[in-house]
């Protein structure tokens, strides 16, 4: 057996490397194979809904953990997204046909209950499905950039910014429940029933929906890798870390801040489609204070600065949430402030930090044996150059 001299142990070398890609193919066997085997359509569904949040906590995990940014507002993102699709699916199930017992027909329900006779003109785009899909990400990734530039460029941040993204959460709440005949008020956008003629109510439609949102949920945790592993990704770091030295090392930090916010936008908002087309409605309940501030606690159960932790995280607390709605529903926002508590005080690296801690370890002793027996081996064997190998 031959080695050259820069040859290294294998299994050290690939288990550095490959290691979140090993994590992603697990999680992705996990939601791809094995739940669709051992949930029935209406469990997968839900599953289906809570993967949805886990677009946002996505987005929380380069926003907070890694640039340091707490956004307490990521479901003004997420509800604009699910909005932005509602919008088209609503119109779509509105046609003159369907709406012909209505005093004016060809408009969504609620918009003749408010009397209005017309479409209002920023409904009229929302015919056409490719323009819903690029508002999707288009406008709440706008409206963060305008946040972003009025917020960063005047270095406002830390618990400040945190509490005005509160704010606006609060505000675009009362916005869409006061223009009830535009955006049908505290009950939402409902009733939404077909996607291009397709009925997504279906049990067939439900699990089709199920399998691309993983799809999509797989897609994003790959390109956050990319971005955390890029120079970006470690600039985001610094400025989590010490803003100031980079500032004076020549870097814009607004411009990195804002980009940050953006994607983590943009992804809160695909989410945000997603929920929309699996449960069938959208309404000012996933947009506020409430609703964001679990968006966070999700983040944080799973782990802050962990991609896949983040995801776990999120089914973990939804699941809770669930199981205990059903049976204890009084003791949830019980275990909901017990699990917050936890967080802070006993395990501030969420489920990944105690993953690290005390599992990990004991997974790469075997692992580290071997690869250090194999490298024992390879030493007692001579060492050939390339090229008298090659003779």
């Amino acid at each position: 057996m031959t080695r050259t001299p820069n040859s290294l142990p294998r299994g050290r070398l690939f288990g550095r490397i490959d290691g979140d890609i090993a994590g992603i193919l697990l999680l992705a066997a996990l939601l791809i194979v094995v739940l669709p085997l051992g949930l029935d359509i209406f469990r997968l569904n839900m599953v289906g809904k809570y993967l949805t949040y886990a677009f946002v906590a996505l987005g929380l995990v380069l926003c907070w953990g890694s640039a340091g940014i707490l956004s307490l507002g990521q479901g003004i993102f997420f509800g604009i997204g699910g909005y932005c699709m509602a919008m088209f699916l609503k119109l779509e199930a509105s046609s003159p046909e369907a709406t012909k017992i209505q005093s004016t027909p060809g408009i969504p329900d609620f918009m003749d209950w408010n009397q209005l006779k017309a479409l209002p003109w920023f409904w009229e785009p929302f015919h056409s499905l490719t323009f819903a899909t690029v508002a999707v990400v288009a406008v709440p990734a706008l409206l963060a950039f305008i946040v972003g530039l009025a917020m960063f460029k005047r270095r406002v941040g830390g618990v400040y910014f945190a509490i005005i993204t509160q704010a606006f959460a609060a505000i675009l709440t009362i916005l869409i429940v006061g223009q009830q005949g535009y955006t049908g008020g505290i009950n939402g956008i409902t009733d939404l029933r077909t996607l291009k003629g397709w009925d997504i109510r279906t049990d067939e439609a439900k699990l089709v929906l199920y399998f691309v949102n993983a799809a999509l949920l797989i897609g994003c945790i790959l390109l956050c890798l990319y971005v955390r592993r890029s120079k970006l990704g470690r600039i985001l770091v610094a400025l989590r870390d010490k803003e100031d030295r980079v500032r004076f090392s020549g870097y814009d930090v607004a411009n990195f801040k804002i980009f940050v916010f953006c994607f983590a936008a943009a992804l809160s908002a695909v989410g945000g489609a997603m929920f929309t087309l699996q449960v069938g409605f959208m309404s000012p309940s996933f947009v506020g204070i409430v609703p964001s501030i679990e968006m966070v606690i999700y983040c944080a159960v799973g782990g802050r600065l962990s991609l896949l932790g983040a995801v776990y995280g999120t089914l973990l607390v939804n699941w809770a949430k669930t199981m205990l709605s059903e049976s204890f529903p009084e003791l949830w926002l019980f275990a909901m402030g017990a699990l917050f508590i936890g967080v802070v005080m006993v395990f501030p690296n969420g489920l990944a930090g105690l993953y690290q801690q005390f599992i990990a370890p004991r997974l790469r002793r075997p692992v580290a044996g071997r690869a250090d027996a194999a490298a024992g081996a390879d030493a007692g064997a001579p060492i050939i150059p390339p090229h008298t190998a090659a003779d």
